[in-house]
């Protein structure tokens, strides 16, 4: 099968002879061709879509027996076909993969750190390095990637005999056998590669990174080239552009007004918690010393007011076990409490009782309870028979 991929990687559209069409799994058909531009899946690029005559090409995978096309139809064999590639995704890769060789040719060759994954996404592009790098030095390297981007250097394939390969300084994740393809962009990269790849580095447009994470042993770099760059910046600028809009900053000071948001936002959450506490204490007041069981349905508590208010009953002696929820219908938040008994196994029981959820310490316990507030009132009735009924 000739690989017009590799001979001929801009053919956008081609013919070929159908030398074999079979039924494979799930409706899709297993077709192949004496040639081919459609590039399979492999080295963290992702396989080429299209349509083979009026089949739609679905996914392309390489097999001891050839280049299989998965289409949603099938092919008359010997029949002649036209091929038609998905020419902007395929360019994307194009762009993305030689702009991945050239990040990590800058980072093996500055740092000595190795590329040890690569993968391909439909929204970013993720290359792992075997060791850690600052925010300033990717930066560098995204910037020493970039100058070779507008210097427009070729991007060179080659396929060196075995001799020549042994003498040669050259990147490559495995152990290789047979013939080896290598591309290098001077000055930025060589390495053994099976991919696609644009002639010139000036067709990458822009490499940038938009992000960094520590992974396994060492980082993972999150990068886009070309259109996906555009795109990603386009998407970026609306997003800065609506937040300059809704504070009223502009958009090169939009971090500091979000800053200074964020920090008033803690300041009325804290006065807020604060008047809440204070209402809650009120509110506990009201409520004499009992040694008997208390159930409080209080609207409006979300669970660390829940958690809060409980406490403050239980430790006031306001009840034996204290048993506080908030809701409505037959959906309400708990918590219960006390100072005498294991709130684990009363939260237990109470749980089966009203199709519950949750758990806690000896202390405390809290979850949700799905039953009507009649059914909860019944039902801690009866878990904490023997006490005088303090229900609320």
């Amino acid at each position: 099968m000739e690989k017009l991929y590799y001979h001929r990687p801009y053919v956008k559209i081609f013919e070929a002879t159908v030398t074999d069409c079979r039924q494979g799994k799930n409706g899709i058909f297993e077709v192949l061709l004496d040639r081919t531009a459609f590039y399979p899946e492999g080295g963290g690029q992702p396989a080429d879509m299209g349509k083979l005559g009026e089949a739609a090409v679905l996914d392309v995978r390489e097999k001891p027996e050839g280049i299989i096309h998965m289409t949603d139809r099938p092919l008359i064999a010997g029949s002649t076909v036209t091929g038609a590639i998905d020419w902007e995704r395929r360019f994307c890769h194009m762009q993305n993969h030689s702009g991945e060789h050239l990040l990590s040719g800058i980072v093996h060759k500055h740092y000595g750190l190795d590329n040890v994954g690569f993968h391909m996404g439909k929204d970013e592009v993720t290359v792992d390095f075997n060791g850690s790098l600052t925010q300033e030095q990717i930066e560098a390297a995204e910037t020493e990637v970039n100058e070779l981007i507008w210097q427009n250097v070729p991007v060179l394939e080659s396929y060196p005999s075995k001799e020549e390969l042994s003498s040669m300084n050259y990147r490559s994740k495995k152990e290789l056998t047979g013939q080896v393809r290598i591309i290098e962009i001077p000055g930025g990269d060589v390495c053994a590669c099976c991919g696609t790849h644009v002639m010139t580095a000036g067709e990458i447009g822009i490499l940038k990174v938009t992000g960094m994470i520590h992974h396994k042993s060492g980082v993972r770099v999150s990068m886009l080239c070309g259109r996906m760059a555009l795109f990603d910046y386009r998407r970026k600028q609306k997003s800065v552009s609506g937040i300059s809009a809704l504070l009223s900053a502009k958009a090169d000071h939009v971090l500091e007004a979000v800053d200074k948001l964020k920090e008033e936002g803690l300041k009325k959450d804290e006065r807020v918690s604060r008047l809440s506490k204070e209402l809650l204490e009120r509110k506990a007041e009201d409520y004499p010393e009992s040694g008997s069981p208390l159930l409080v349905f209080e609207n409006g508590l979300d669970p660390a007011q829940l958690r809060q208010f409980c406490t403050m009953l239980y430790e006031e002696k306001k009840g034996s076990i204290v048993l506080v929820c908030s809701g409505a219908d037959n959906r309400f938040q708990y918590a219960v409490g006390s100072s005498f008994k294991d709130m684990r196994a009363f939260s237990k029981a109470l749980n089966g009782r009203l199709n519950g959820r949750g758990g806690g310490s000896t202390l405390m316990a809290q979850g949700t309870f799905q039953a009507f507030s009649e059914e909860i009132r019944k039902a801690f009735a009866e878990e904490s028979k023997g006490e005088n009924d303090g229900i609320e």
